[in-house]
């Protein structure tokens, strides 16, 4: 595993989008900037939100793209291409509704699940091949109600749960950072 040099937390930007679901990386990326003292400057040319912060030792960039959760692919490839950073040196965190709440899972490549800012990020970086941090948020069980499932708030107990699984991430952030990702994985996937 390369050492990550971009994290990006996807989620939709705005009041309305906030508390939602598919705004679990978002709510990671700025849990790990407050914990690192990390601060968000608008950054237009890149089309979101940039931090720059040490995680274990290690520079990072910190990425909440802003152009919508369709879009993120577009934020991303943004940075990428500016900074010189491989698709290997990228970690995305987001929300998966293929994992219950309270579970994280570490994984490299594969498909898009059907996740719009996951598909947006492939087609911009032209590969599969990034790095992700899959937070899980439940499935509604029906496709048709996906939507609007992923665009509500979690139950209490849910964000609860939600809570648990980035906290016990974010205690591995350092290792996933400096490329020890059997280590990272280790630790995560045996929760």
């Amino acid at each position: 595993m390369s050492q990550i040099r971009l994290i990006a937390g996807l989620g939709n930007p705005g009041r309305d989008y906030e508390t939602t679901r598919h705004n679990a990386g978002f709510w990671w990326a700025d849990e790990l900037a407050r914990t690192g003292r990390m601060n968000f400057s608008s950054e237009s040319k890149f089309y979101g939100l940039l931090a720059r912060g040490m995680v274990g030792g290690n520079e990072v960039f910190l990425l909440k793209p802003q152009s919508f959760m369709n879009l993120s692919g577009r934020s991303v490839a943004a940075v990428a291409q500016f900074y010189k950073i491989l698709p290997s040196e990228i970690l995305v965190v987001h929300d998966e509704l293929d994992l219950q709440p309270g579970i994280a899972r570490l994984k490299m490549g594969g498909g898009h699940g059907g996740h719009n800012g996951l598909k947006d990020i492939i087609a911009q970086l032209g590969t599969r091949d990034f790095w992700r941090l899959r937070l899980g948020i439940g499935h509604p069980g029906e496709r048709n109600e996906v939507v609007n499932y992923v665009l509500n708030d979690p139950r209490k107990e849910e964000r609860e749960l939600i809570n648990e699984a980035m906290q016990q991430s974010l205690n591995i952030a350092s290792l996933i950072v400096e490329g020890k990702a059997e280590a990272a994985m280790l630790k995560l996937h045996s929760k």
